[in-house]
């Protein structure tokens, strides 16, 4: 027979939710267990500086900050574990997961903070020039290349609001939409349409990106014409949405139509009783590190008073 293990809080997945969530957690006396996920640290361990976190004035190394979120909560107790939790079942009120070895665990309540991944165009020299030019976050990089010309791929919101970003620190931003028209809003193609330092790109599929230890430019192709050429640029970013972390829920909590999770209101709380969603798992609109480390905080508060209602601690 199974060993179970019991817990009173399990959180599902590390990063700046996850972590936050632990810290929180063990010092309310909830003695969480914390399940790292498939990418321990999430995002924030493919990023190098970090800039835009409060009280790191000098910057910090991606995956240094994430070391630290991860001492900080096994500090105050988190048993964090590097292992996948494989398959969950939320039907009673004490809710099991399965671990990818094998274990059982029955937890009181569950934290999910399994982030989401950007979506990638699949080019080797996209994965090789990572960090070194390509990017999947304009709020994230962007500083870097200010007074420089940069160039975003996609056609929907995502991609429009990095270009209209972009468009406040660069002199120029070559959006690169593969069809003739975009997907994002009308508000949206409205405001990159009428930014100056804006140039849309129509028809354009993007066949490589340029330079050896930095991005030079990007070769392009016209997917009407068939005629190739290149536009120099330091900066290229993939803006063609993110997926969440969240299939193996579906069966089990409400997730909009692209897979994030469903919150009440002003709370981390799903919908059923006990399971809260937290970082970029829930939050497709800021997807960052800061506002994922703040709801966190709320999964922890509002799974702390959960227990206290039910007179468990």
């Amino acid at each position: 027979m199974t060993e179970v293990e019991k817990v009173l809080c399990l959180i599902i997945g590390s990063g700046p939710a996850g972590y936050t969530a632990a810290v929180y957690a063990a010092r309310a006396g909830m003695k969480p267990v914390l399940y790292t996920g498939q990418e321990p640290g999430g995002q924030l361990m493919i990023t190098t500086d970090v800039e835009n976190y409060p009280g790191f004035p000098d910057g910090i190394m991606g995956p240094e900050m994430m070391d630290l979120f991860k001492r900080q909560a096994e500090r105050f107790g988190t048993d964090v574990r590097m292992e996948l939790i494989s398959k969950v079942d939320l039907s009673g009120p004490i809710h099991k997961v399965w671990t990818e070895s094998g274990t059982e665990v029955h937890a009181h309540t569950i934290i999910i903070s399994t982030g989401a991944s950007a979506k990638w165009l699949g080019l080797e020299s996209e994965k090789r020039l990572t960090n070194m030019g390509v990017s999947a976050c304009a709020v994230c990089d962007g500083f870097f290349f200010r007074g420089q010309e940069v160039a975003v791929v996609g056609g929907g919101d995502t991609a429009a609001e990095e270009a209209s970003y972009l468009a406040k620190l660069c002199p120029k931003v070559h959006l690169l939409v593969r069809r003739d028209e975009m997907r994002a809003s009308k508000i949206m193609q409205e405001r990159v349409m009428n930014a100056e330092n804006i140039i849309i790109h129509w028809n354009t599929q993007t066949e490589e990106i340029l330079g050896e230890q930095e991005v030079t430019g990007v070769r392009v192709v016209n997917t009407k014409t068939g005629e190739k050429s290149e536009i120099p640029v330091k900066g290229f970013f993939v803006a063609i949405g993110h997926k969440p972390n969240t299939d193996m829920f579906k069966d089990w909590l409400d997730m909009d139509d692209t897979g994030y999770l469903i919150t009440k209101p002003d709370t981390a709380h799903t919908k059923v009783p006990g399971v809260f969603a937290s970082g970029d798992a829930q939050d497709k609109v800021y997807r960052q590190a800061v506002t994922a480390a703040g709801t966190g905080c709320m999964a922890a508060l509002d799974a702390e008073r959960y227990l206290t209602e039910q007179g468990i601690i």
